[in-house]
């Protein structure tokens, strides 16, 4: 059940084994652009993507509810596993949770490496998103045994994003994942890359949602960067770029 007691729907096993699977596809130019951010080996990205094949963080999402409404957003938690796993950041910082979703395979890649922290703002906003996505609870899909290097920041980017930025002491990896909103979206990616560690990430989330990811890729003398091109496209930025 959500936190409002409604159950979620029942899948079947079938049903089951199409959504893990979808949840570790990768496209190649994605695992091209980790490659090509991070310096990561193949032979050590191999390993991530068998610790993923073989562990069960996908299912245990499943338990708690990322089901068919997060049928869009299901390659891109597992490039974020992988992309943490490659990187090996500190300090991470994402912004728009709700669920969390992202936050689960952030959280578990962190694990994995033994060191590094996350914080979360939030909650996002609901614009946009299917109602199965609307109706889970804050943190659902962030199973407790994940929850250790995890803080939970409430509040909007307007007010909180500059604060949570500077408590953390150099950003390695930021995401955005904050809904559609042009003005909001320039603020977060502007004051993230700002707080970003010599060699941090700026991610981005449905990166064609608004003209605000294309804007500042041009700001740097950059086409727009991705790292996957979805659909949702993904942007990946790199503070040495």
């Amino acid at each position: 059940m959500d936190r409002k007691g409604r159950r979620s729907p029942l899948l079947t096993p079938a049903a089951r084994k199409d959504l893990r699977h979808r949840m570790l596809f990768f496209r190649q130019a994605a695992l091209d652009r980790i490659r090509g951010l991070t310096g990561v080996s193949e032979a050590a990205l191999q390993q991530y993507r068998r610790e993923l094949k073989e562990g069960t963080l996908p299912d245990v999402l499943l338990q708690r509810g990322a089901g068919l409404a997060f049928v869009r957003e299901l390659p891109q938690g597992a490039l974020l596993y992988l992309i943490v796993r490659a990187a090996q950041p500190r300090r991470i910082v994402e912004t728009g949770v709700r669920p969390g979703y992202s936050t689960a395979w952030i959280l578990a890649a962190l694990e994995a490496n033994g060191a590094g922290e996350l914080t979360s703002l939030g909650p996002g906003t609901a614009a946009g998103r299917a109602g199965g996505v609307r109706d889970v609870g804050v943190g659902q899909f962030v199973a407790p045994a994940l929850r250790g290097r995890w803080t939970l920041a409430l509040g909007n980017s307007e007010e909180r994003l500059r604060e949570v930025l500077a408590s953390s002491h150099g950003v390695d990896l930021f995401l955005y994942d904050n809904g559609p909103g042009a003005a909001r979206a320039r603020f977060e990616l502007r004051a993230a890359w700002e707080a970003l560690s010599d060699r941090g990430i700026l991610l981005a989330h449905h990166v064609d949602a608004n003209p605000a990811w294309t804007d500042f890729c041009r700001l740097q003398g950059l086409p727009p960067q991705l790292l996957d091109p979805g659909p949702p496209p993904m942007g990946a930025l790199i503070m040495h770029a």
